[in-house]
């Protein structure tokens, strides 16, 4: 995927509430990106807000963090 020309608000909360939670459990984006089965590459994208999510996305980093998706957008709104 493409990154955007200009990061979206939205995606650059939601990609902060991400790398929060893998810095807390100590995980690079590696680690993360592996346990989400997704590209690391990419999950730097996300992190950065340069990629706004899509669903699937959303759940697997959520699967990979132990959290469930809600907890993830309810923190980002949470951000605004």
């Amino acid at each position: 995927m493409s990154r955007r020309k200009k990061r979206q608000p939205d995606a650059q909360r939601f990609g902060a509430v991400v790398r929060e939670l893998r810095e807390r459990q100590g995980w690079t984006q590696e680690d993360l990106a592996e346990r989400a089965d997704m590209n690391a590459s990419y999950l730097g994208f996300v992190e950065r807000g340069d990629n706004v999510p899509t669903l699937t996305i959303i759940i697997q980093l959520a699967d990979g963090l132990g959290v469930r998706p809600e907890d993830l957008v309810r923190e980002t709104m949470l951000r605004k």
